[in-house]
């Protein structure tokens, strides 16, 4: 026989002697069976080395007296066996009163006392039993009922109350946290341990994952269940909300179970706030930001996103799921369309890229399995400086790497983040990150010497809000569990402090005349139509490689408006175009011999 099989039918053996012991008052009252040997009473060897019988932790749990217990007992025997009604019409000496009654457990228990009737007393406040028709007759008078929860909790049935299930649901949640998340989930558990009562565990922060995964573990490790409420299905007339306060509360007793209470905000939060104060049982909150409980015994724990989570362990093979619109007005998506291939720069900066590529990989293997981010919760974020000049291939570069990790890629707008009101730059970088971190998108702060540029000698609030909005980028940026990027053209403007947080800086250099070859090599798709292309001249053009790809377009343009292949009459009248768009002379060198 199992464990829980063994202790189920020990639990029933001792609950019926109880129940024996409760009937034998009766038949001594009724005058039904005045030769009723007393049974024996009941014994607790076969729970030496296990839980107690059901009756006995209850009873502990809610404070009963031996009274109340017994008359806990007399609702039950009348469930448990049909005898017992006879017998409480015979004691009470009214054959239209086959139930147990206040009345009839005063005159036939033991250790009676008036108090256990009280509303707020365990038997009615924990709603163990409940009156019939209260309020129709006398309070002595009217019939008493176990609550068929509770009458199937003392025979060792366990299951969540019908009457919370509709709102309350069972949290499973497989995995186990990150060792300094581990350890948060220990101290959560040391405190459920010794705390029974109204303490709220608030888990703050943006990782809902693992806190859900904390909140799981801490339960697990003290053997309770976890149930979960959302701040949204509260009942918002107080009458109702103080009886799912109450339901609930007794569950907890019942079955150590730990309530999960997950709010999002403003009205929710509220709301939350609300059930929290009221609720005495422990709770667990899950928010973004911390709730104020002046009347609670309240305990916070920041958790901050694993840094080393695999963004394609964790998403699957297909990851381009984007944000939706919720980054729209502050991000433009790019579609990753560049390979390694279309990149041409110096051996060195192209070693950084797949570098860069390599941690974003391998982030679960040296921060997770590895350890590293139990050392320290600095310095855990990616991040990357692309230097160089306009068209040098910074922008394709960013789309190589997401195109290789299949990786979401967010260029930000940086006129829609800076804002002249004070905060609200700050507000809006928040948004940007939170958003992105759902996904592990990678983010490009295009020109990002314009935010982030050498914070100013403070002279005015404004000074002052400007070097914090730098401080809470450098924050975020450690913080962020992907990869963020940041172009400029003018590194000699970027903060020095700044640039000593940065993990990768690659100085995209200006093309020389073997990668100009090279680019105007890769530049027309193979199924372009070209015709005397002269690559020698070509080069001796000094652009970059996206005035180079401007070029080729153009002239494509203009030749398939002709009806003609792309020649280098097309490809001259192009780069004029280009060079007086970019407002430099063309020299003669450029264009000898064309």
């Amino acid at each position: 026989m199992s464990a829980v099989a063994a202790w189920l039918a020990a639990n029933q053996r001792y609950l019926m002697a109880e129940v024996a012991r409760v009937r034998h008052a009766l038949d001594r009252t009724s005058g039904l069976a005045p030769d009723h040997q007393p049974p024996a009473e009941p014994s607790l060897v076969d729970f030496a080395d296990g839980a107690p019988p059901a009756l006995v932790s209850l009873s502990a749990a809610f404070g009963l007296s031996p009274f109340e217990r017994d008359i806990l007992l007399l609702c039950a025997a009348a469930e448990l066996d049909g005898g017992v009604a006879v017998l409480c019409a015979g004691a009470a000496g009214d054959p239209a009163r086959p139930y147990p009654t206040f009345g009839l457990a005063l005159a036939v228990l033991g250790a009676p006392h008036w108090s256990a009737l009280a509303p707020v007393a365990p038997l009615r406040r924990w709603r163990l039993v409940e009156l019939v028709n209260a309020g129709a007759e006398p309070l002595v008078t009217a019939r008493l009922r176990i609550d068929e929860r509770v009458l199937h909790h003392l025979a060792g049935l366990n299951y969540l109350d019908e009457r919370l299930a509709a709102l309350i649901k069972p949290v499973t949640f497989a995995g186990e946290p990150e060792p300094r998340h581990a350890a948060i989930a220990e101290e959560i558990a040391a405190r459920l341990q010794v705390t029974r009562g109204p303490i709220a565990i608030q888990l703050c922060g943006d990782d809902q994952a693992s806190k859900r995964l904390i909140a799981a573990a801490a339960c697990s490790a003290i053997s309770g269940a976890l149930y979960e409420l959302g701040a949204n299905d509260i009942p918002a007339s107080a009458f109702d909300r103080e009886t799912l306060s109450r339901l609930w509360e007794r569950e907890a007793a019942l079955s150590a179970a730990v309530l999960l209470l997950e709010t999002s905000g403003g009205e929710d939060a509220r709301r939350a706030a609300a059930f929290a104060e009221e609720l005495g049982s422990p709770l667990i909150v899950l928010s973004r930001e911390p709730l104020a409980l002046p009347d609670r015994k309240s305990i916070r724990f920041d958790v901050s996103r694993p840094r080393w989570q695999n963004p394609q362990a964790a998403r699957g093979s297909s990851l381009r799921s984007g944000t939706g619109g919720r980054m729209d007005e502050l991000a433009q998506h790019i579609q990753p369309l560049a390979t390694w291939d279309n990149l041409v720069l110096p051996g060195p900066q192209l070693d950084t890229l797949h570098e860069i590529a390599a941690h974003i990989r391998q982030m679960h293997v040296v921060y997770g399995d590895w350890g590293f981010a139990g050392q320290s919760t600095r310095g855990l974020g990616i991040s990357a400086l692309f230097s160089g000049a306009s068209g040098t291939g910074k922008t394709m570069a960013a789309e190589v790497l997401a195109n290789e990790l299949a990786l979401d890629l967010y260029r930000i707008d940086l006129s829609a983040v800076v804002s002249k009101y004070i905060g609200e730059t700050e507000k809006n970088l928040r948004r940007v990150f939170d958003t992105a971190e759902e996904t592990g998108a990678i983010l490009l702060f295009d020109e990002a010497d314009a935010l982030f540029g050498k914070r100013t000698e403070v002279k005015d609030s404004h000074d002052r809000y400007a070097n914090i909005e730098v401080s809470y980028l450098l924050q975020r940026m450690e913080a962020y569990a992907g990869l963020a990027i940041l172009t400029t053209n003018f590194r000699s403007a970027m903060d020095p402090a700044f640039l000593r947080r940065i993990r990768f800086i690659v100085n995209f250099p200006f093309p020389d005349t073997a990668q100009r070859a090279e680019i105007w090599r890769r530049v027309f798709p193979a199924q372009t139509p070209v015709d005397g292309i002269d690559l020698g001249r070509l080069t001796q053009l000094s652009v970059a490689g996206g005035n180079i790809r401007n070029i080729a377009m153009n002239a494509a343009f203009l030749a398939a408006d002709a009806g003609e292949s792309v020649g280098m009459a097309h490809l001259l009248r192009a780069a004029r175009g280009e060079y007086a768009k970019l407002e430099k002379p063309m020299s003669d060198a450029e264009f000898r011999n064309w």
